[in-house]
């Protein structure tokens, strides 16, 4: 695959956003951070606590994940980063760093997500807080660069189907250019 735009695999906790993710970014061979890397300590305490975070949270974290997607650690070309990103406004703000980005949703049902949640054990983030996610989650729109994929697949079939899907997006973009 030729230069890769910078990803941000989305969707509530629980979805799957780091073990695909990580799986994604083997494979293209680019680097994979956890946006949950970037939360301020505050932020953490406040959800461990059971407290949904508010717009004003995490705006600063989102500034830290757009600056990572911008500029990748290390010196990479590109880079994965799981993020929620469950709003608009937060995507708009993501791509106000990176405006190639390409979001991964990762979607599923809430009683699967649920289920997930059930069976692991996360540093701060309690199930409690999922019915407060798939509430804020607002859909991608049309103008916004992504592949959506359902969770019912195991982790390497869903980073099958995205990589395939990437490579459409890759010819389809190098051939409007051959247009232009």
């Amino acid at each position: 695959m030729t230069v890769l735009p910078p990803l941000v695999v989305m969707g509530v906790s629980g979805c799957g956003k780091s073990t695909v993710g990580s799986l994604l970014g083997e494979r293209l061979g680019v680097p994979f951070f956890d946006g949950d890397d970037f939360h301020p300590a505050a932020n953490k305490a406040k959800m461990a606590g059971g407290v949904p975070l508010n717009d004003e949270d995490r705006a600063p974290w989102l500034a830290e994940i757009g600056a990572a997607l911008a500029n990748p650690p290390g010196g990479a070309d590109s880079c994965i980063i799981a993020c929620s990103a469950l709003k608009r406004s937060y995507r708009d703000l993501l791509r106000s760093f990176a405006p190639d980005m390409v979001f991964i949703h990762l979607a599923g049902d809430s009683a699967t997500i649920s289920d997930r949640l059930g069976s692991r054990v996360h540093e701060y983030m309690p199930g409690s807080l999922l019915a407060s996610q798939l509430a804020t989650l607002e859909p991608l729109e049309s103008d916004e660069a992504h592949i959506a994929v359902d969770i019912v697949d195991d982790p390497a079939s869903l980073v099958d189907r995205i990589v395939q899907e990437l490579e459409v997006a890759r010819a389809e973009r190098a051939g409007a250019g051959r247009q232009e």
